[in-house]
C-alpha cells in the first residue's frame, strides 16, 4: 500500500509566514483521498480550519496501525473514535496520556483532562504515571502546561523539531471526593459512563454534578483525586494531584524595604531592564523568544511577511496571558509551570497494608460471594524505546519512520523508575 503523502512530511515547526503557510496548507491528499485537505502542520498550528478533527486524524491513524499483538492492550480505531464522540459535549470527561519524546526536554508523559466542550487542562509528567504501590520513589512531579484544544487528544505524530508523540492511553476519568465522613453519592457510576448513558444524563435534567465540573472544583481547590478508566491502565487505577501552598509561582514578595538590585541578564531589554517574556514551546522545557530577532523574518521584503510576524507575536502574547492555545479556553484558572505532587492512591486502587507492604485487598465480586483481589500487578513506564501506542501499536521509532523523520537526536540520560 502506498504511504499517503501527508505521512511523509515534517509537521513541525509550523510555518511562520503567510507565504509558507499558503504553501503548506495548499498540499492535498492524492486523487483518491480527501480533496482540498490542509496539511497536518497547518492544522496543528491553528493556521488551517477543518470541520471534523476526528475524521481528519483517524484517517492518519488508520494508515499507520500495526498488527495487533495479543498480549498488549489495544483500542480499535472504531472504539477510539466512539470514545471521543460520546464526550463531545460540555460535560465530557475524556482523557489522554501522550508519550512525548522531545529532543531537548527528553521523554515525558502529558496527561490531558477534558474540562469543557473544547478544552483540556494539561500536565507534563517527566517519568510517567506510577504503577508500583511499594516503590521507593512513590511520588511524581506533574507540571502544569498550556490548556489544549480537545482535538489535541487525537494527535499522534513526529517531527525533527518536536520529536515524537504517541497515544500511550486514553479513556474517561472520574473525580473522587476527598477522604471525609460525608455520605457517598448513591448515584451509580454507570450513570455517567460512555455512550448513551451520558446522553441520557444530559437529557434527564438531573442535578448530579458532572465529572468535568467536579474536576474544575477540585482543580481550584488544589487537590484532585483522579480515577483513570483507560485501556492500558489497570481497573480502578487512581492517583492524587496536590498543589502545595508554597509552590514556586505563589511566593510572597520579600518583606525587606530595601529595593532589589537590578541585574542585566540574557534576553534583557537594555533600555527598560525588563526581561523579554519567554514562550514555552509545547509541553517541553524549551524556551524560545517571544518575538523574532532582527534579520530572521526580514529575509523577505514583502510587507505581508512583516505583518504576519506581528500577528504571530500578538497571538503568542495572548497564549501567554491566558495560558491557553488558540481555540482553547482556560476556564479553571490554570497557571503555566506550576508544580503539583502526583502519587498513586493505593487504597482507592485496591491495595491495603500487610506486613509493612501494600498488597491487593479482596472484596466480594458477585452473587456467589467469591472474593477476588482488587489491586493490580505492578507496572513500570519504560520510556520511548519500549512503550507502544494503545491505538496504533507503534513505538516512538515507528512513529518517526512513518513521518519520515530521520537522524533524530534523542536526549540521553532518561531512566525509568523500576524500584
Amino acid at each position: 500500500m502506498t504511504t499517503p503523502s501527508t505521512l511523509c512530511r515534517s509537521i513541525s515547526p509550523p510555518p511562520t509566514t503567510r507565504k509558507s503557510l499558503a504553501k503548506a496548507s495548499g498540499e492535498l491528499f492524492n486523487k483518491d483521498g480527501i480533496n482540498n485537505a490542509p496539511s497536518v502542520a497547518a492544522v496543528e498550528a491553528g493556521k488551517a480550519h477543518i470541520e471534523d478533527h476526528l475524521s481528519y486524524f483517524t484517517t492518519h491513524l488508520k494508515a499507520s496501525t500495526r498488527p495487533v499483538v495479543t498480549d498488549q492492550p489495544c483500542l480499535s480505531i472504531a472504539n477510539f473514535a466512539g470514545l471521543y464522540q460520546c464526550n463531545q459535549h460540555a460535560h465530557g470527561h475524556h482523557f489522554v496520556v501522550h508519550q512525548h519524546n522531545h529532543p531537548v526536554a527528553g521523554c515525558h508523559y502529558d496527561l490531558r483532562l477534558q474540562i469543557s466542550l473544547t478544552s483540556s487542562v494539561s500536565f507534563a509528567i517527566p517519568y510517567g504515571l506510577p504503577g508500583n504501590p511499594n516503590s521507593l520513589r512513590p511520588n511524581r512531579m506533574a507540571i502544569e502546561t498550556r490548556v489544549h484544544n480537545l482535538w489535541n487528544h487525537l494527535t499522534e505524530n513526529a517531527s525533527h523539531a518536536s520529536g515524537s508523540m504517541l497515544i500511550w492511553d486514553t479513556g474517561e476519568y472520574e473525580i473522587l471526593p476527598r477522604y471525609t465522613k460525608v455520605k457517598k453519592d448513591k448515584t451509580t457510576d454507570d450513570e455517567m459512563s460512555a455512550g448513551s448513558d451520558s446522553d441520557n444524563y444530559l437529557k434527564s435534567g438531573k442535578t448530579r454534578t458532572s465529572e468535568s465540573d467536579k474536576l474544575a472544583e477540585a482543580f481550584k481547590g488544589r487537590y484532585i483525586r483522579l480515577r483513570l478508566n483507560g485501556t492500558k491502565l489497570p481497573k480502578d487505577y487512581t492517583i492524587t494531584l496536590r498543589l502545595p501552598s508554597n509552590d514556586s509561582l505563589q511566593r510572597k514578595p520579600p518583606t525587606s524595604s530595601r529595593p532589589a538590585r537590578k541585574r542585566r541578564r540574557k534576553g534583557t531589554d537594555t533600555t527598560t531592564h525588563k526581561p523579554t517574556p519567554p514562550l514555552t514551546d509545547s509541553d517541553s522545557e524549551i524556551v524560545v523568544p517571544a518575538s523574532p530577532k532582527k534579520g530572521l523574518v526580514a529575509m523577505d521584503e514583502d510587507d505581508d511577511v512583516v505583518a504576519d510576524a506581528s500577528d504571530d507575536e500578538a497571538e503568542n502574547a495572548t497564549i501567554r496571558a491566558t495560558n491557553a492555545y488558540t481555540g482553547a479556553t482556560n476556564s479553571v484558572g490554570s497557571v503555566h509551570q506550576r508544580h503539583w505532587f502526583l502519587t498513586l492512591d493505593k487504597n482507592s486502587s485496591g491495595f491495603g497494608r500487610k506486613d509493612k507492604k501494600w498488597v491487593p485487598v479482596r472484596a466480594n465480586t458477585g452473587d456467589d460471594g467469591e472474593r477476588k483481589p482488587r489491586g493490580f500487578e505492578p507496572f513500570f513506564v519504560m520510556g520511548a524505546d519500549v512503550e507502544e501506542s494503545v491505538v496504533t501499536g507503534r513505538t516512538s521509532a515507528e512513529v518517526m519512520a512513518d513521518e519520515n523523520v530521520e537522524g533524530f537526536m534523542l536526549r540521553k540520560m532518561w531512566r525509568p523508575i523500576t524500584e
